[in-house]
């Protein structure tokens, strides 16, 4: 038995489905009677129809809890030739920020709750309990890994796992097509929410705007977006305690406005971050 069939075997056991990966940290392709997904695919994908071939294809889908077919005859002989072994996070009820280089780690100390932490050959997977939809490239170095993907398996890391925080949840979201009108004038926007302050020092928030304004400064595209999934992890983290004022928002406008957004999409991109999160009727 290879050492990537005991690890599969081993995360099996944990509930934790498991695939295998060939060179270049990818899985392995669709069988012939799978090419091109003309079998329909996995009920899993979401596509039609089951599929029963007994191969590990469709790749994060055919990731499996199931020792008895990850001991199989097809699959064993796929072990042998495996570089490595991948996880389907979200069918773990997990979530996986991928965190590329050191930019996206000093940003993730600064914005994220601290949980379990997984080194990986460039930075660091950062494990949160709960599943979400998956994004790639949410902002410079950063995927989310959950549902329909898959990641690599490293080990089971350090640290307590946390659970899933809205901010990570805010950077899936994409910016309404259509913004709701707003008013022109930004009334001091969270004032009266009193509820407990969980950010330890006055200098979390400021080096979470200051963080926010730099994702804003240097998008290169999709700037619409960008504002406002940034408001929307703004909000999710710091909307609910009282803790942003009309400075801390004004200098976020500031930064939108200087990338070419006008007050009128700035307010309304506040606005429907407020909306989503649940705040405006603050």
């Amino acid at each position: 038995m290879s050492a990537h069939l005991r690890t599969a075997l081993g995360l099996a056991v944990a509930g934790v489905p498991a695939l295998p990966l060939r060179v270049g940290k990818v899985p392995f392709g669709n069988c012939p009677t799978c090419a091109k997904n003309v079998c329909g695919g996995r009920p899993n994908m979401k596509a039609p129809g089951p599929c029963t071939c007994p191969n590990p294809c469709h790749g994060w889908a055919a990731a499996t809890v199931n020792p008895g077919i990850l001991n199989s005859g097809p699959w064993v002989r796929v072990w042998r030739e495996a570089a490595g072994v991948a996880y389907h996070p979200g069918g773990a009820g997990l979530t996986v920020v991928d965190l590329d280089n050191a930019e996206a780690i000093a940003w993730a100390r600064a914005s994220l709750p601290a949980t379990r932490i997984v080194s990986t050959t460039r930075g660091e997977h950062w494990l949160y309990r709960g599943a979400m939809q998956s994004a790639n490239s949410v902002r410079s170095g950063v995927d989310i890994k959950s549902l329909m993907q898959y990641a690599r398996w490293l080990g089971p890391g350090n640290g307590s796992m946390a659970v899933l925080p809205d901010a990570v949840r805010a950077l899936a979201v994409k910016a309404p097509s259509t913004a709701r009108r707003a008013p022109q004038e930004l009334s001091a926007p969270l004032g009266a929410a009193r509820g407990e302050c969980p950010h330890r020092t006055p200098t979390y928030l400021d080096r979470g705007i200051a963080m926010a304004e730099q994702r804003i400064t240097e998008a290169r595209e999709a700037v619409h977006a960008t504002v406002y999934r940034t408001f929307l992890a703004v909000l999710s983290t710091h909307g609910r305690c009282g803790c942003l004022t009309e400075k801390h928002a004004a200098r976020l406008f500031t930064a939108a406005q200087a990338k070419g957004e006008s007050p009128r999409h700035c307010t309304d991109a506040w606005t429907n971050a407020l909306t989503t999160l649940g705040l405006s009727h603050v």
